[in-house]
């Protein structure tokens, strides 16, 4: 018997945010497939109008296992991991240690294949840390931007914060998503009108 799948899918229990007040709490799982479809549009847009030849796929399961580790050791808020790079090292090796826990957790023969989406050590794969970096600090950007729409100001250092970490990455994929994506999560359902649909002329509410 083997307990790797079952570990993973204890992600959801793991809430994010802890030290914040949230409107909506947001687990790791709910937080990874946000980052998954984020860096996959990344790399599209890298591809499609930047020249780039990166996997957009390969991206997306990057993101996915991107925060695996914190099922043992817990999302530790940002203000105590990054205190000092004495706190950092020490929780870097936290991360290996937990690392190790998990591939252990998996058949030997499946474990190489797991092995460079939880530790990142896939020659090949450096061109896309930094997308799948980037989408991580988007998703937490957008959550910031819906807790502030639901009228929650915890967030709002929070957000100007995550905005000005990702301007700096100087990546003109995350700068698009910024531009063209982001300005929809601040709409209403009935506002984000579906690919398609020409308003009546008649009756513009009309759907």
């Amino acid at each position: 018997m083997y307990h790797f799948y079952a570990m993973l899918s204890r992600m959801k229990y793991i809430n994010r945010w802890g030290l914040m007040r949230n409107t909506r709490s947001e687990n790791i799982c709910e937080h990874s497939l946000d980052v998954a479809v984020i860096a996959h549009a990344l790399a599209l847009l890298r591809n499609t109008r930047f020249g780039g030849s990166v996997n957009p796929e390969r991206a997306a399961v990057l993101a996915m296992f991107h925060d695996v580790t914190e099922i043992l050791t817990g999302d530790l808020p940002t203000p105590v991991k990054y205190d000092n790079p004495e706190i950092r090292q020490a929780y870097r090796r936290v991360e290996e240690m937990a690392q190790q826990r998990l591939l252990a957790l998996l058949p030997k023969d499946l474990r190489r294949a797991y092995e460079p989406l939880i530790c990142e050590s896939e020659p090949g794969d450096e061109e896309l840390y930094p997308l799948v970096k980037a989408a991580d600090k988007i998703s937490a950007l957008i959550k910031c931007v819906e807790e502030r729409g639901m009228g929650n100001a915890e967030f709002h250092r929070a957000e100007q914060a995550q905005r000005e970490t990702i301007l700096a990455m100087n990546l003109p994929e995350a700068e698009c998503f910024l531009t063209e994506f982001l300005p929809s999560y601040e709409l209403t359902l009935d506002e984000q009108d579906l690919p398609g649909e020409e308003p009546d002329p008649v009756n513009p509410q009309k759907k």
